[in-house]
């Protein structure tokens, strides 16, 4: 015989609803203790990356000033080698023109020299600048990662500390989610995601949601009171439940998520 679906009461889902929200509150006051650190620890990394990148341009372009250093260099050596060879063969010239074109063709190659030489100078000067930059670069990349090395240490000591009852919660809340029909439990998540205190699911306190300074109408809290149906505050999007019912659940998952 097939199963019959169990339909279950309004009150039984209010119950299941905040049960979860006390384990998820739970969960969001253990990771609220590592405040900030998450974020610095990835900004850290993205600025060390950023940077390294940088440093590896810069080493780029340095290997190609000095490739072009190294081509200029050859250049003056051929240049050189072919004055050696023009001056050899202005000694056995046969007359007054053919030493002026060999003049001209050393003018020529002494020129190629000065010209190499000019850019030789330039490319050392760029590479001596570059030099400098790497180096502020590298020491500020030293900089940030022992303040990364600090800052992981510290992260990695506060999820030591919980991580145990972490991951106890993560599981607590995923057995508690199943409980719960998945059109329910997606409001549940959907307001949550956007409330900034992480609350979909909350009480009355003098006559006013958590959190709010809205007073709820006395018929309403009659109905709240009366958990018939599901009941959302008008001004802050959150599922409403009585005071009653906040302290039976509060007491009872002491006991489930006691740690």
């Amino acid at each position: 015989m097939a199963k019959k679906n169990v339909e279950i009461s309004v009150e039984e889902k209010l119950r299941a609803l905040y049960d979860l929200q006390i384990i998820d509150s739970r969960l969001d006051d253990i990771r609220n203790t590592r405040g900030e650190l998450p974020i610095e620890v990835e900004d850290l990394e993205i600025e060390i990356e950023g940077l390294e990148k940088r440093a590896e341009k810069f080493q780029a372009e340095i290997k190609e000033q000095n490739d072009e250093i190294n081509t200029k260099r050859e250049v003056i050596n051929h240049a050189n080698s072919l004055i050696e060879k023009y001056k050899s063969q202005q000694d056995n010239v046969r007359n007054n023109k053919e030493f002026e074109s060999l003049d001209k063709e050393i003018e020529f190659q002494e020129l190629e020299i000065q010209l190499a030489d000019k850019r030789i100078n330039e490319f050392e000067a760029k590479i001596s600048h570059k030099n400098e930059t790497m180096d502020e670069l590298n020491n500020k990349i030293e900089q940030l990662k022992s303040h990364l090395k600090f800052k992981k240490e510290e992260l990695e000591n506060l999820v030591a500390e919980t991580q145990k009852e972490e991951d106890f919660l993560v599981e607590k809340s995923a057995e508690f989610s199943k409980n719960i029909d998945e059109r329910l439990l997606a409001s549940y998540n959907r307001i949550r995601s956007s409330s900034t205190t992480g609350l979909a699911v909350v009480g009355l306190e003098r006559g006013a949601p958590k959190g709010s300074f809205f007073t709820v109408p006395p018929q309403k809290q009659m109905e709240i009171a009366q958990r018939k149906k599901i009941i959302i505050d008008e001004h802050s999007g959150k599922i409403l439940i009585d005071d009653e019912m906040v302290n039976e659940e509060n007491e009872k998952m002491q006991d489930i998520i006691k740690f």
